[in-house]
Protein backbone atom coordinates (compact mmCIF):
# COMPACT_ATOMS: atom_id res chain seq x y z
CA UNK A 1 0.00 0.00 0.00
CA UNK A 2 2.94 2.53 0.91
CA UNK A 3 4.71 1.22 -2.78
CA UNK A 4 1.31 2.93 -4.22
CA UNK A 5 0.99 5.65 -2.37
CA UNK A 6 4.52 6.72 -3.22
CA UNK A 7 3.92 5.91 -6.44
CA UNK A 8 1.08 8.47 -6.91
CA UNK A 9 3.20 10.82 -5.22
CA UNK A 10 6.15 11.19 -7.52
CA UNK A 11 4.12 10.94 -10.63
CA UNK A 12 1.88 14.04 -9.45
CA UNK A 13 5.24 15.92 -8.47
CA UNK A 14 6.14 14.96 -11.95
CA UNK A 15 3.53 16.43 -13.45
CA UNK A 16 3.63 19.83 -14.29
CA UNK A 17 1.01 22.38 -12.87
CA UNK A 18 -2.32 22.68 -16.06
CA UNK A 19 -2.01 26.24 -17.13
CA UNK A 20 -5.56 26.94 -18.80
CA UNK A 21 -3.11 27.91 -22.20
CA UNK A 22 -2.35 24.60 -22.18
CA UNK A 23 -5.55 23.26 -23.24
CA UNK A 24 -6.19 25.72 -25.53
CA UNK A 25 -9.06 27.18 -23.35
CA UNK A 26 -9.93 30.58 -21.67
CA UNK A 27 -10.31 30.20 -18.03
CA UNK A 28 -14.38 30.70 -18.45
CA UNK A 29 -14.24 27.62 -20.40
CA UNK A 30 -12.30 25.64 -17.42
CA UNK A 31 -14.67 27.28 -14.84
CA UNK A 32 -17.25 26.02 -16.83
CA UNK A 33 -16.03 22.38 -17.13
CA UNK A 34 -15.20 22.58 -12.86
CA UNK A 35 -18.59 23.71 -12.42
CA UNK A 36 -20.16 21.03 -15.03
CA UNK A 37 -18.17 18.37 -13.41
CA UNK A 38 -18.95 19.11 -9.30
CA UNK A 39 -23.14 19.18 -10.70
CA UNK A 40 -22.28 15.60 -12.33
CA UNK A 41 -20.82 14.57 -9.28
CA UNK A 42 -23.22 15.92 -6.64
CA UNK A 43 -25.79 13.94 -8.20
CA UNK A 44 -23.96 11.12 -5.93
CA UNK A 45 -24.42 13.02 -2.69
CA UNK A 46 -27.87 13.32 -3.76
CA UNK A 47 -28.63 9.82 -4.07
CA UNK A 48 -26.33 8.65 -1.09
CA UNK A 49 -28.88 11.87 1.31
CA UNK A 50 -31.82 9.81 -0.33
CA UNK A 51 -30.85 6.45 0.73
CA UNK A 52 -29.73 7.30 3.97
CA UNK A 53 -33.02 8.95 4.98
CA UNK A 54 -34.78 5.82 3.17
CA UNK A 55 -32.89 3.35 4.82
CA UNK A 56 -32.13 1.22 1.67
CA UNK A 57 -30.57 2.38 -1.43
CA UNK A 58 -32.77 4.47 -3.76
CA UNK A 59 -32.51 6.78 -6.70
CA UNK A 60 -34.66 9.93 -6.01
CA UNK A 61 -35.65 11.76 -9.53
CA UNK A 62 -32.95 14.71 -8.61
CA UNK A 63 -30.20 12.29 -9.19
CA UNK A 64 -31.89 11.79 -13.11
CA UNK A 65 -31.76 15.91 -13.69
CA UNK A 66 -28.54 16.23 -11.91
CA UNK A 67 -27.24 13.77 -14.10
CA UNK A 68 -28.67 15.01 -17.18
CA UNK A 69 -28.07 18.75 -16.63
CA UNK A 70 -24.54 17.36 -15.89
CA UNK A 71 -24.23 15.40 -19.02
CA UNK A 72 -25.68 18.14 -21.05
CA UNK A 73 -22.88 20.18 -19.67
CA UNK A 74 -19.78 18.62 -19.76
CA UNK A 75 -21.19 17.48 -23.04
CA UNK A 76 -20.57 20.75 -24.23
CA UNK A 77 -17.54 21.27 -22.73
CA UNK A 78 -15.97 18.07 -24.26
CA UNK A 79 -17.05 19.68 -27.63
CA UNK A 80 -15.82 23.51 -26.90
CA UNK A 81 -12.37 21.32 -25.86
CA UNK A 82 -12.61 19.16 -29.63
CA UNK A 83 -12.99 15.62 -27.46
CA UNK A 84 -14.54 13.25 -29.27
CA UNK A 85 -14.18 10.27 -25.80
CA UNK A 86 -15.68 12.61 -23.65
CA UNK A 87 -18.43 13.77 -26.18
CA UNK A 88 -19.49 9.68 -26.82
CA UNK A 89 -19.57 9.13 -23.17
CA UNK A 90 -21.46 11.62 -22.15
CA UNK A 91 -24.08 11.87 -24.67
CA UNK A 92 -24.49 7.99 -24.26
CA UNK A 93 -25.45 8.87 -20.61
CA UNK A 94 -27.96 11.36 -21.09
CA UNK A 95 -29.75 9.20 -23.23
CA UNK A 96 -30.06 6.84 -20.75
CA UNK A 97 -30.44 9.75 -17.82
CA UNK A 98 -33.68 11.21 -20.17
CA UNK A 99 -35.22 7.80 -20.39
CA UNK A 100 -35.12 7.41 -16.99
CA UNK A 101 -37.08 10.41 -16.15
CA UNK A 102 -39.16 9.85 -19.09
CA UNK A 103 -40.15 6.32 -17.71
CA UNK A 104 -41.12 8.49 -14.03
CA UNK A 105 -42.94 10.46 -15.61
CA UNK A 106 -45.39 8.42 -17.30
CA UNK A 107 -45.30 6.34 -13.83
CA UNK A 108 -46.91 9.45 -12.55
CA UNK A 109 -50.69 9.78 -12.86
CA UNK A 110 -51.89 13.20 -13.90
Amino acid sequence: MSALLLTVVAVAQAVPPVDARDVGLPWPWLVFGFAAQALFTGRMLIQWLASERAGQSTVPTAFWWMSLAGGITLSVYFLRRGDPVGVLGQATGVLIYARNLWLIHRRIPA
